[in-house]
């Protein structure tokens, strides 16, 4: 059960348990538990059963496939007042989880036990609404990857990643590995691919940093 101040804390990050009934609201939190997750704390992994779904109040899980070579791709990521497609889907349909999902950063979060989830769902309207919407975001977003990964170049993609404006301009703190498991290629691709951006100037990579110093010339090769 969760006591007013993280009820308080729920409806801030999911606006719509403002406006639900009373009903759904004292359902909500009678049923729901508090839990805070430590970083590199691996939620799921493939293959489990799902016992509940969070709802993130702070903090970020990634969310990753590894394949059969042991390369990792990145499906998404979900923050605060947000959740995770495949953990509901798995309820959903009654199956296990079908990817890994990691504590990124440290992540307190209202857990729905299954069970309930599923009944909430036929019973009331806001929450059917939450759910829905929720997946049809995170399925725009992977879409977004099955694109990028089976059309378009290595190099573009890449010159794309480097060039977010999340990670901002300043020197970035990240491994040839890391950017290989978000983008599900090997590092030796992603190390050869940097030296060529770095030979043509558009960035200075150095031990565990990256420096975009020509974002004009790293647009050119994302727009490739």
């Amino acid at each position: 059960m969760l006591d007013a101040a993280q009820y308080k804390r729920l409806t801030q990050s999911l606006p719509f348990l403002q406006l639900a009934d009373s009903v759904l609201a004292r359902k909500v939190q009678q049923a729901a538990t508090f839990a805070r997750i430590p970083p590199g704390h691996d939620v799921f992994v493939e293959g489990d059963r799902v016992d509940a779904i969070a709802l993130l109040l702070s903090g970020v899980v990634r969310v990753y496939k590894i394949g059969e070579t042991g390369r990792e791709i990145t499906l998404y990521r979900f923050g605060t007042g947000q959740s995770c497609i495949l953990t509901a889907n798995a309820i959903l349909s009654q199956q296990n989880f079908p990817a890994i999902a990691t504590v990124e950063q440290e992540a307190e979060a209202v857990l729905i036990p299954s069970a309930t989830f599923r009944d909430w769902i036929r019973r009331y309207d806001a929450w059917r609404e939450f759910v829905f919407d929720l997946l049809s975001q995170r399925l725009s977003t992977v879409m977004a990857i099955v694109e990028e990964v089976a059309f378009r170049r290595m190099d573009a993609r890449l010159a794309s990643f480097l060039l977010d404006p999340a990670r901002g301009r300043a020197p970035m703190r990240i491994t040839h590995a890391q950017i290989a498991a978000e983008l599900g290629s090997s590092r030796e691709v992603i190390s050869r691919l940097l030296e060529d951006f770095a030979l043509r100037g558009f960035i200075r990579s150095g031990r565990g940093e990256i420096e975009v110093v020509d974002p004009e010339g790293l647009e050119s090769r994302a727009a490739v």
